[in-house]
C-alpha cells in the first residue's frame, strides 16, 4: 500500500515537473514578431494569463493584463445651470424635450442615430418641445443639447420601440 502511494506520488511530482519545463500552449486571437536594434520578441493577443519576467536590464509584463489608456474624443460638454430632461425614454412616437429654467438661451438640439447619422436638428424655442420620432425605426438614438457656441451642453440616449 506505502509503494503504490510513494509510485504515485512520485509520478506526480515527475509530472509537475515536466509540465513546469514545457512552454504553455493557449488560443490567441493574432500575434507575431518583432525585432529591433535591441532585440526580438514574440508577441500574442488574446491569452488569458499573464506572468511578469525580470531581469537587470528590464523586465517583460507578457498576457493581457496590460493597462490601456482612454483619450476622451469628440466635444467637451459645457455646463449650464439648467435642467433638462427628455421622456418618456423608452418612446413610441413622441419625444418631449423639457428645459425647467429656460430663459431664451440659444439652444438646439440634434437627434443621430447610432453610427452617427444626424437625423433631426431644430432650435428649441420654448420651455417644452415635442420631438416627433413617428418615422423612425426600433432602434437606439442620441439626443445633445447644443448652445450657440455649437458646444454639447448635455447628451442623452434614448431607445424608440
Amino acid at each position: 500500500m506505502i509503494k503504490n502511494i510513494s509510485k504515485t506520488l512520485v509520478l506526480l511530482a515527475l509530472g509537475m515537473l515536466w509540465a513546469d519545463l514545457n512552454a504553455q500552449e493557449s488560443i490567441t486571437s493574432c500575434g507575431g514578431d518583432a525585432s529591433g536594434s535591441g532585440g526580438y520578441v514574440a508577441y500574442s493577443i488574446g491569452q488569458v494569463i499573464y506572468t511578469n519576467n525580470n531581469s537587470a536590464n528590464g523586465s517583460v509584463a507578457q498576457g493581457v493584463q496590460h493597462a490601456y489608456e482612454i483619450y476622451s474624443v469628440g466635444i467637451n460638454e459645457t455646463e449650464l445651470n439648467i435642467y433638462v430632461n427628455i421622456f418618456p425614454n423608452p418612446t413610441l412616437d413622441n419625444l418631449t424635450l423639457q428645459i425647467n429654467d429656460f430663459n431664451n438661451e440659444k439652444l438646439s438640439f440634434e437627434l443621430f442615430d447610432t453610427q452617427g447619422k444626424l437625423l433631426m436638428k431644430e432650435q428649441i424655442l420654448a420651455k417644452k418641445t415635442q420631438l416627433n420620432t413617428n418615422n423612425l425605426p426600433r432602434a437606439s438614438y442620441f439626443v445633445n443639447i447644443i448652445n450657440q457656441e455649437n458646444q454639447k451642453v448635455h447628451s442623452f440616449k434614448i431607445i424608440k420601440n
